[in-house]
């Protein structure tokens, strides 16, 4: 590969709009332009295009093409690439690419060393941070600011703050960033309290020192009151301190007070949106989250990986697939990164409206999936009546020689339960214990108890929860005691009540719960006893809701209210559904 002159080449018009360009589809065209002209042939120039993709665009597939093509890549597209893999959800291949480089006499600098020791923290890697750190140290990096501040984050990714503040306090030289690594590292391992000695002792902060705090506090903590002091004492405010605040309320349910930092931002970034529409998915109010999506892209805002999955996830509460279509059609046609948790999203969100063919279709295209992938894909075949394909992909996986954990067998008892697959159920739960040695938790025993209590095994349920290595909770009960209804098993539904209110977990809808099991068996004196009670201790029954998606807008409707813009024209509707039931008999 030729070798010519920077200044040269950064005159070249191609080069120049290399430069400019922002979509992998004008990085596709001056790629080709490249080609044509043999520029590509030039290192300098394929070390731009390498740096392009690997900034601008972030695509791992296509900068491992372009490098292979690369005969002799020298050390900054070989840096390139370490940046690109460390970026990337699989960061051991990072160590890879770099055990490479160094196997072809290539060298590490002080802007390798704080990619890999990035990579060593993302994998928790301490050994491997450790060996890299020697190294630096040998060749004469191990008092460059870049690789300590990379060796403070690393050591704190791993949990040893310890190690990181005696990388710390033996560097001369801190700048403001060894400071807020060293400050991120504490908040990181949740000691809030040697955090706080640190940001009292900086010689000067900026606002991303200040942000931290409010992470700290707020996000990791739940103090948001402590967080919020911080807050209003900066003395200058940007966008990150305002996406901090405002994660710290929505991660407390207290999406309100979020709301309201958000709306008083004049400027918003993509994170500002993102966090704000996962806020409101993760309380329950998709329908908002999706209203949030829509106003993001009506003000020319590409969303980002946490906003996509955010909106995708509102579609699967929702059970809005029209919307969800829409959605996965949108990310298509603006190429936005799709990666393992985007299409984990969308298999889930398929599944949940029922549209089996899209999910699988998008669950066998995938080039790589997790344990959280084949765990959507088995629960939602249950959940949709497939029991026997949910552990036919059991089945698979373990042909495949997948590495199980407990969450995978919980998936495959949620499915068992699903579809009253009783005997396959016990199979799989006996399995998890003896044969890949799992110890299951609560939530597997929960899952045990829901499958017999659906197939009628109710002193079977009885005796796997008497039998727990750990004390039941009140799901469990509930669990039970809503299988007492299907079967309308009184005497059991009696017992579980008391159980329940011994948890203090007899709520509302554990006493209408009952008195419908009595209404059931014709027990109206059992029944007014209970509704006599729920109204003696002022109980308020949750208020109904239901939705539903009408032409692409989701409708939702609340038991009770008045105020609806269709009301009369609602209640025309269930006034003839009601007459022509009574008059089929």
């Amino acid at each position: 590969m030729s070798q010519s002159s920077p200044k040269l080449q950064l005159k070249n018009p191609l080069l120049f709009l290399l430069q400019k360009s922002q979509t992998l589809l004008q990085v596709l065209q001056i790629h080709a332009q490249l080609i044509t002209t043999n520029l590509i042939s030039d290192a300098f120039a394929a070390s731009r295009l390498l740096d392009t993709i690997v900034s601008k665009i972030y695509n791992v597939n296509y900068a491992e093409l372009v490098f292979a093509q690369i005969h002799q890549p020298n050390s900054f597209i070989c840096n390139s690439m370490v940046k690109c893999y460390t970026k990337s959800s699989t960061p051991e291949r990072t160590l890879r690419f770099y055990a490479e480089m160094r196997r072809k006499g290539l060298l590490g600098d002080n802007y390798t060393y704080p990619f890999v020791l990035k990579a060593c923290g993302a994998m928790c890697g301490l050994l491997e941070g450790k060996l890299v750190q020697g190294e630096a140290t040998k060749r004469g990096f191990g008092s460059d600011v870049f690789v300590v501040n990379g060796l403070i984050s690393m050591y704190c990714r791993c949990g040893e703050p310890g190690d990181a503040r005696v990388a710390f306090d033996g560097f001369s030289e801190k700048d403001l960033v060894s400071w807020n690594s060293m400050l991120a590292g504490y908040v990181g391992c949740e000691e809030m309290e040697k955090a706080q000695n640190l940001f009292d002792e900086m010689p000067e902060r900026d606002v991303v020192s200040w942000s931290i705090m409010i992470n700290g506090y707020g996000k990791k903590m739940g103090d948001v009151k402590r967080a919020r002091a911080f807050f209003d004492g900066m003395p200058t405010k940007d966008v990150i301190s305002r996406n901090s605040m405002i994660d710290g309320y929505a991660k407390v349910g207290e999406v309100e007070a979020a709301r309201e930092i958000f709306d008083k931002m004049l400027q918003k970034n993509v994170i500002s949106w993102s966090i704000m529409i996962d806020g409101y998915v993760r309380h329950g109010d998709s329908k908002e989250a999706l209203n949030l999506f829509r106003q993001m892209l009506c003000q020319g805002i590409k969303p980002d990986r946490v906003s996509v999955v955010g909106a995708v996830s509102a579609c699967s509460q929702l059970g809005a697939l029209d919307q969800g279509r829409w959605i996965h059609l949108y990310m298509k046609r603006n190429r936005l990164l799709v990666d393992i948790i985007v299409q984990t999203a969308l298999v889930d969100m398929y599944l949940k409206c029922g549209s089996l063919d899209e999910a699988c279709r998008i669950f066998n295209g995938m080039p790589e999936r997790n344990v959280v992938t084949w765990s959507v894909m088995i629960v939602g075949l249950g959940m949709n009546g497939y029991g026997k394909e949910a552990l036919e992909c059991f089945a698979r996986m373990e042909k495949e020689r997948i590495p199980m954990d407990d969450l995978i067998f919980l998936g495959v008892l949620m499915a068992c339960s699903h579809a009253n697959l009783v005997t396959e159920g016990l199979r799989i739960f006996n399995r998890m214990r003896d044969a890949y040695r799992l110890e299951p938790k609560l939530e597997h025993y929960g899952c045990l108890v829901d499958l017999l209590g659906r197939a009628g095994q109710l002193d079977e349920a009885q005796n796997i929860i008497q039998s727990m290595p750990m004390k039941p909770n009140a799901v469990l009960w509930g669990s039970l005691l809503l299988a007492c209804r299907i079967h309308r098993n009184v005497d059991l539904a009696e017992i579980l009540v008391e159980r329940l209110a011994e948890l203090k977990a007899d709520d509302s809808g554990v006493y209408v719960l009952m008195s419908n099991i009595y209404a059931d068996v014709g027990m109206w004196e059992g029944m007014i006893k209970i509704r006599k009670l729920v109204k003696e201790r002022k109980m308020k029954k949750e208020t109904g809701r239901s939705v539903i998606e009408v032409d692409g807008n989701v409708e939702e409707f609340i038991s009770g209210e008045r105020s609806h813009i269709l009301r009369e024209e609602i209640e025309l509707i269930i006034w003839s559904l009601a007459k022509m039931s009574i008059l089929a008999g």
